[in-house]
């Protein structure tokens, strides 16, 4: 059957009341149902708020993926064009494919040997701010060490490393959907650029091959595994948008939290062996990606509804990672949390590939403030986030501390 509402929510994106605090939203759509159709976007679809619902449709492959932009569009050709070509948007068999050989480079062993080159950049990074006693977390600290990991893992050189930052912001704004024609006029400018530039770096790799990531796809597609250059392309610039995005807002997300949670700071502080743990309820508590979408490939029920051929559906990770159908006092944060399947790195097939490195970044960059930095506190509640409906990601985060 199909879900049978008599109450109907709407949401306007310049609705700054939602972006601050989605969640009652959130609870409001669940309470309804927990798989509710709407026109909250351009397209109508399917809001998916419920974890268990969340569960099976990310598991099941018959919901599809598809890349933000209509495959006839013309006008942000660049655009479209490489983001056909990235893994995020890939249906099997192709994304099997990609992901397998994208993952014999990405290994939890390689993110492992990384550890010591954080440590050492979180400390560089932080060793200015002690002296002034105050940071804004993310343009001070989160961006710019997420930049320099993500740029040596790919192979960017030292040099090049700083503009990838405001790189990474433009290309964010374009698989969002809160999208203007401005932000996809900027991200298909910025992947002419990125492509250029990525396409110079291969040639370098070709003659002069490193320990990076661009030398190691490039030898597999040597060896005949069938990678394209296009896909080597497209792969980097995705990495230079998730590589930035999720660890930024896991990091500042997480000072936040810890700062609205006094208790919980000090409980981390005394119990540095907490740290995996904490970093596990950051990610279900303030989830950095709080939506994906697909596309139904057929009709298909899932728990009682039925979702037809070609509906959207956007799975509202935020919103089903504080179900409290699944999650005790799914509201509070609690870092001593024992069993925590949250989805903020999604499910199956598609389950984020970087989750490791982003979980490494946090560990250390979190640890490492509240080892060397007394009495952290905010230097203004007055805070704002950024107008994304996929992503939890503030503006900026200013503190000060002793």
């Amino acid at each position: 059957m199909t879900t049978s509402l008599n109450q109907t929510i709407s949401l306007s994106f310049t609705d700054s009341e939602f972006f601050q605090n989605p969640y009652p939203f959130y609870e409001k759509l669940r309470s309804i149902h927990p798989i509710y159709w709407g026109n909250l976007f351009k397209n109508p679809g399917w809001y998916v708020t419920g974890y268990r619902e969340a569960i099976a449709i990310l598991k099941d492959t018959r919901f599809q993926n598809r890349i933000p932009l209509p495959q006839t569009s013309k006008k942000y050709a660049q655009l479209k064009n490489i983001q056909s070509d990235m893994m995020l948007f890939k249906n099997q068999p192709d994304h099997k494919r990609l992901r397998f050989l994208v993952s014999n480079v990405f290994t939890p062993r390689m993110v492992e040997q990384l550890s010591p080159y954080i440590q050492e950049k979180v400390n560089h990074l932080l060793q200015p701010i002690q002296q002034r006693k105050s940071m804004e977390v993310i343009s001070d600290f989160a961006f710019p060490l997420a930049s320099l990991i993500i740029a040596k893992i790919i192979g960017v050189p030292e040099e090049d490393r700083n503009q990838f930052r405001e790189w990474a912001l433009r290309l964010i704004q374009t698989i969002d959907f809160t999208r203007s024609r401005k932000a996809l006029d900027n991200g298909n400018s910025i992947t002419i650029l990125l492509r250029n530039y990525f396409k110079k770096l291969i040639e370098i790799r070709k003659l002069s091959p490193e320990e990076d990531l661009i030398s190691m796809l490039i030898k597999e597609e040597q060896q005949g595994d069938r990678l394209t250059e296009e896909e080597v392309l497209a792969t980097c610039i995705l990495l230079v948008i998730a590589g930035h995005e999720t660890t930024v807002n896991l990091i500042s997300n997480s000072i936040l939290t810890l700062l609205k949670n006094p208790h919980q700071m000090i409980k981390l502080k005394e119990n540095p062996s907490l740290i995996e743990n904490a970093v596990e309820e950051f990610l279900r508590y303030e989830s950095p990606t709080q939506m994906t979408a697909r596309t139904a490939s057929e009709d298909i029920i899932v728990h009682g509804t039925t979702i037809k051929k070609g509906d959207q559906v956007y799975i509202l990770l935020g919103a089903a990672n504080r179900d409290h159908n699944q999650f005790a006092h799914a509201h509070l944060l609690d870092i001593t949390r024992s069993e925590n399947p949250h989805l903020a790195f999604g499910y199956g097939t598609h389950f984020c590939l970087g989750a490791p490195l982003a979980r490494l970044e946090a560990q250390i960059a979190i640890q490492t403030i509240l080892q060397q930095m007394d009495n952290p506190k905010l230097l203004s509640s007055d805070l704002s986030w950024r107008k994304l409906m996929g992503f939890r990601s503030l503006n900026e985060l200013p503190i000060t501390f002793n």
